[in-house]
């Protein structure tokens, strides 16, 4: 396990633990004590009583403690128990029959777990107040100092866990993202990391996804629920007609407002929606506001421009804490440089090794009846030129067939050919009642030849995945003009296929972009394999945190956001 910091640390705590007289290494057993409530040493955890530790022996038997607002907490009694026991029974959250500074420091975490993207009362949050006032008016007897410690532990081994893994098992939503294989020892990293630590926050930070785009995401998510509390959440009104630049506009004063508190238009531009007219430095910011929420940029107040100026900013708070939550789902071991492929911002970003973005372009993505396109993660691996499109067989029943009844000719006229299971050619042409009726059963197999006519262009990046899903090329190039892009059957159409093929080969200096576009001019299929696989990222978030420091916010096409929430508005434990 390669925390950060665990080496310094557990030093400090072997240090701390031979001054203090209660064991050789931080997570020996404790030796009883004769005498624990005389003898507890300040820098170390609470001795208690034999009744103490038989009480907390209970509480953990029973993996119930009804002081918490979760009070079951099964799903944890063993990572407790271990964790108890690497401390010999005694309290590590309590020193000198006080709450530790790192209890304390924990306890502020859990407080504040809404900047995390959480919820506090999860984690008991309004409750601790009333449990340190205890600690202020009188001296609590062991039971009591037992229930503090082991709420301490129960609260902040869910709140590391929802950090790591996050709340909700992707699995349950259909993602495959492999978390079910990730196992994370929340027990040694209170142990190692928490309970002695120099800084709690720090510390606790190190469970979370290191991810630029998560540290982007968190920082976007504190600056909007500070704008959500702002906000006086005064709705636009809606014209009877779209307000094109020139109109007048009854509503401008609180457009300037909105706009201003956003940051699409400079705060010493604001006086000029004191004016009716609707234009110069306003029409300027709609425009802006329009890009980050995936709108058609025309500057025009319609309908879908209208709707997103008065989505309530505490919507936007829940993007973002959905987007969070997604992140925390990937693998903490996911290596760049990747490829990252967000389906509603309809968009594809190539990081570098330092995950700084090189690289972005539109995309076309499965649409959302019926063929959506899955969120999953798999490696980029080689790059096919002039590749052939094999039909999968829902489309050759739905949608060829049918065409090929309405037209003899129809494989002909469109580069097709019918083959065998093998591959061998039985027509290229007209197609008899006999190859209608096994491409019907599946016996025959539709395929396109390379060309331009091919549905997958010229250039195809294979990735393997279980849902025969990659990205590639398309001759219908005028669908990237529109700012609603699901119009695939699952695959993924890439806006410039020969950038994206030039950066992935990039450590074949051989494959630079003018031998790319000769194999697609040439006459052969050629597949490139890349010398070390890529990182593919199929993602799903509705809100994304710029490296420019934009927060930009898409429609849910999917309904992807509002199956999560349904999701985390379970009780806790979250659906696993």
């Amino acid at each position: 396990m390669n925390y950060r910091g665990i080496h310094r640390r557990a030093c400090f705590a072997i240090l701390a633990a031979l001054l203090a007289g209660w064991g050789g290494r931080s997570g020996e057993p404790v030796p009883a004590a004769r005498n624990p409530v005389s003898t507890a040493a300040i820098t170390g955890p609470q001795r208690v009583t034999p009744q103490g530790k038989a009480r907390l022996e209970g509480y953990i038997r029973a993996a119930e403690l009804s002081d918490l607002r979760w009070p079951n907490f099964q799903k944890y009694r063993a990572q407790i128990r271990k964790f108890y026991d690497s401390f010999g029974g005694a309290l590590p959250w309590i020193h000198d029959r006080q709450p530790s500074r790192q209890a304390r420091a924990v306890i502020r975490l859990l407080e504040d777990a809404e900047s995390e993207g959480l919820r506090p009362e999860d984690y008991d949050g309004p409750r601790w107040d009333d449990r340190l006032t205890m600690f202020e008016h009188r001296s609590p007897s062991d039971d009591e100092l037992v229930r503090f410690d082991l709420a301490v532990t129960v609260s902040a081994m869910r709140y590391v866990f929802a950090l790591h893994n996050g709340r909700v098992d992707p699995a349950l939503l259909d993602f495959e993202l492999g978390i079910h294989r990730r196992k994370f020892d929340v027990s040694e990293f209170l142990r190692r990391e928490i309970v002695n630590a120099q800084d709690v926050r720090e510390a606790v930070e190190t469970a979370g996804p290191s991810f630029p785009a998560y540290r982007r995401t968190l920082g976007a998510l504190k600056t909007y629920l500070e704008l959500a509390r702002r906000d006086n959440r005064e709705p636009l009104p809606v014209p009877r007609r779209t307000i094109d630049p020139g109109d007048e506009y009854s509503a401008l004063p609180r457009l300037a407002r909105l706009l201003v508190l956003l940051g699409d238009l400079p705060r010493a531009a604001e006086n000029r929606g004191s004016e009716l007219t609707y234009e110069g430095d306003l029409v300027a910011a709609v425009k802006h506001f329009q890009e980050r929420h995936g709108l058609e940029v025309d500057g025009r107040i319609g309908r879908r421009t209208l709707r997103a100026l008065n989505t309530p900013l505490s919507r936007r708070v829940a993007q973002l804490e959905l987007t969070l939550e997604r992140w925390r789902w990937m693998s903490h071991e996911m290596a760049p440089p990747l490829i990252v492929v967000n389906i509603p911002e309809f968009r594809l970003h190539a990081l570098d090794t330092h995950y700084h973005e090189v690289l972005s372009m539109k995309v076309v993505v499965g649409r959302a009846y019926r063929y959506k396109t899955p969120v999953f993660v798999s490696k980029l691996t080689s790059v096919i030129f002039r590749p052939y499109w094999n039909v999968p067989l829902s489309i050759q029943l739905r949608e060829l067939l049918p065409d090929i009844e309405k037209d003899p000719s129809y494989l002909a006229k469109n580069d097709y050919e019918v083959v065998d299971p093998a591959g061998n050619i039985v027509s290229e042409g007209l197609v008899s009642s006999e190859i209608m009726e096994q491409l019907r059963t599946g016996k025959l197999s539709v395929r396109q030849r390379p060309g331009s006519k091919n549905a997958l262009g010229l250039i195809k990046f294979e990735f393997p995945n279980q849902f025969s899903v990659y990205m590639h090329g398309t001759p219908a190039m005028v669908l990237f003009s529109k700012s609603r892009r699901d119009f695939s059957h699952g695959c993924i159409r890439v806006e410039d296929p020969v950038a994206l093929a030039a950066w992935a080969l990039h450590e074949r200096p051989e494959w630079d972009e003018e031998h790319i576009r000769a194999a697609m001019d040439g006459e052969k299929t050629i597949g490139v394999n890349l010398m070390k696989s890529i990182n593919v990222l199929i993602v799903y978030s509705t809100a994304v945190a710029t490296e420019a420091g934009e927060v930009h916010f898409f429609n849910d096409i999917y309904g992807y956001d509002a199956a999560l929430e349904r999701a985390l508005r379970e009780d806790y434990p979250y659906p696993r």
